[in-house]
């Protein structure tokens, strides 16, 4: 089945608009909630997720985000 590149490009905008609003919310989690508990960063970062209206994120996403900043370590203050 092709697809039409005039779909494709149509829809890039809304894509690169959408994985925006995710960096921005894992950028935030990342800065206020690394080094934290997985659990605690995954509720963080489903919450920043919402403020973003970037709901729409596969659940083993979030899951595997959370861990990552988890086990980053947290920056020290400036």
């Amino acid at each position: 089945m092709a697809t039409d590149p005039r779909e494709y490009e149509k829809a890039m905008p809304i894509v690169a608009a959408h994985m925006a609003k995710i960096e921005r919310a894992v950028d935030r989690t990342r800065a206020s909630h690394a080094g934290q508990p997985c659990a605690a960063v995954h509720q963080a970062l489903v919450e920043a997720l919402q403020d973003e209206a970037a709901q729409r994120v596969v659940p083993q996403v979030i899951e595997e985000l959370a861990r990552q900043i988890s086990e980053t370590p947290a920056s020290p203050p400036s």
